[in-house]
């Protein structure tokens, strides 16, 4: 959750707005603003109301040209329809809403098949309100077990510095040292090497990421499990790895059928997606699925029947919409095994034809092609001295393209970049447009006599 800090009204600020615009009484339209601090003492019409918030909403960006979220910015009709429909129900309440809850049930099923599962009647899952959920509820598993192994030193998870900061905040939150693998040189994430040598008899797991947020790359993660099984062998580690696909845990079934980087290596105890990323779900929904009931402690989790019934749970919040949960099980039903599979592919086409299409303009270098995650990074090339890649981000933005600037993290700060996300709904032709828009702009920026973005400001990486 961001945090908002507040601002102070400007002392000029001249009150007032149409009041033919807003309905209103015109003696009242005249002294009538927006509230910034405090309640209006009155009530507004609710199309007044609706038409007001709309007005000031235009100044977002247009979520359908966003290139820097995973987030899904699309559905079918249907589906809006189904989540107005269930946006009143609350997930929690399984016992008042029994078939919302075998819904979420089937998916976690789902999903567990879809990620080969050993055994399908004995995985534990739920749905969370993201990616960054699913993964807190997995790292408690993960620090749980390693507790119950009485060792007294202090719990450790090794993962790559290009994690989603989820994962940091797990560490801080729950008194886990981050042991981060650094990025060197061409090598942007974890590695089966880098890996074994952080690990000890407190390390609590490894984590792998199956698509990379920074540059759409797969980790090797039946490499790493292979490498911690050689460790096992020598030293009686029994290290687990849980598997973030927030991302590719949607693509690889279906486009990546036989790559092995689920429940079929024993190793991997537990897999997180995003319903709301690759998924192709609006936001905010989340899976995680344990490979089986040993891999969740029982203490986890809580049953309470104050809402009626007898009900487990396992989760950092409480309350949420079953909305997302029915438009999950809505996409399952709607495209099945092979519409997932076109959907997914097509994505990738979009994004390996369209980073193939940057390359040959010249000024750019590739650091991945779209085909993995369909997602892409791509520099400039060190003979560009004109422009950088976040005077290209900013000349793309004016023509309503949010394409994202930033630097890598640790030990790879040097290198900037830009990055694509192609997800459903993004079609060859838009892709054709931004071609366009991009080729128009790059004369301009050559004509600079250097980059016009001070690095040293807002060159964090934002997903």
């Amino acid at each position: 959750m961001v945090l908002h800090h507040g601002k102070a009204q400007r002392a000029d600020r001249k009150p007032g707005t149409n009041p033919m615009y807003t309905g209103a009484n015109p003696a009242l339209a005249a002294e009538f603003t927006m509230p910034h601090d405090k309640l209006l003492d009155d009530s507004l019409p609710p199309d007044t109301a609706l038409q007001l918030v709309r007005d000031e909403l235009m100044l977002d960006g247009n979520a359908r040209l966003n290139l820097a979220t995973f987030v899904t910015t699309w559905m079918e009709p249907q589906a809006r329809e189904l989540m107005a429909d269930c946006v009143d129900k609350n997930m929690i309440d399984k016992d008042e809403y029994p078939q919302t809850a075998e819904l979420e049930r089937r998916c976690v099923n789902i999903l567990a098949d879809l990620w080969h599962a050993p055994d399908p009647a004995n995985i534990m899952g739920c749905s969370t309100t993201g990616s960054s959920e699913a993964c807190m509820l997995a790292g408690l598993a993960l620090k749980r077990r390693w507790s119950k192994l009485g060792r007294t030193g202090k719990p450790n998870l090794v993962m790559g510095v290009n994690v989603q900061v989820c994962w940091e905040k797990f560490c801080e939150y729950w008194e886990v040292e981050p042991r981060l693998v650094p990025m060197s040189g061409d090598r942007y994430h974890l590695s089966a090497e880098e890996a074994v040598q952080r690990c000890d008899e407190n390390t609590i797991g490894v984590v792998a990421i199956l698509g990379s947020t920074f540059d759409g790359s797969y980790e090797p993660v039946a490499g790493i499990a292979a490498a911690l099984d050689e460790l096992q062998q020598r030293t009686g580690w029994d290290i687990p790895m849980h598997v973030d696909g927030a991302s590719g845990a949607m693509i690889a079934p279906f486009v990546d059928e036989d790559l092995a980087w689920d429940f079929r290596l024993p190793r991997v105890a537990s897999i997180n997606t995003s319903g709301h990323k690759f998924g192709l779900v609006y936001p905010g929904v989340g899976w995680v699925v344990w490979r089986d009931r040993a891999a969740l402690p029982g203490e986890l989790v809580f049953n309470v029947n104050y809402l009626g019934g007898d009900m487990p749970t396992f989760a950092l919040n409480f309350s949420r919409p079953g909305a997302e949960v029915a438009a999950q099980y809505y996409t399952f039903v709607r495209l099945g095994r092979e519409g997932f599979r076109a959907v997914q592919q097509a994505s990738r086409d979009v994004a390996t034809y369209l980073s193939a299409a940057i390359a040959e303009l010249g000024p750019f270098e590739l650091l991945t092609r779209g085909d993995q995650l369909p997602v892409f990074a791509c520099t400039t090339r060190p003979e560009v001295t004109a422009f950088d890649v976040f005077d290209v981000s900013r000349k793309l933005r004016e023509r309503g393209w949010l394409v994202p600037a930033y630097t890598f993290p640790e030990d790879r700060t040097d290198l900037a970049v830009l990055r694509i996300v192609v997800r459903n709904g993004f079609s060859h032709d838009l892709a054709d447009l931004l071609l366009a828009d991009l080729a128009r702009v790059l004369p301009e920026l050559q004509k600079q006599d250097g980059p016009q973005h001070d690095r040293s400001i807002s060159t964090a990486f934002h997903h």
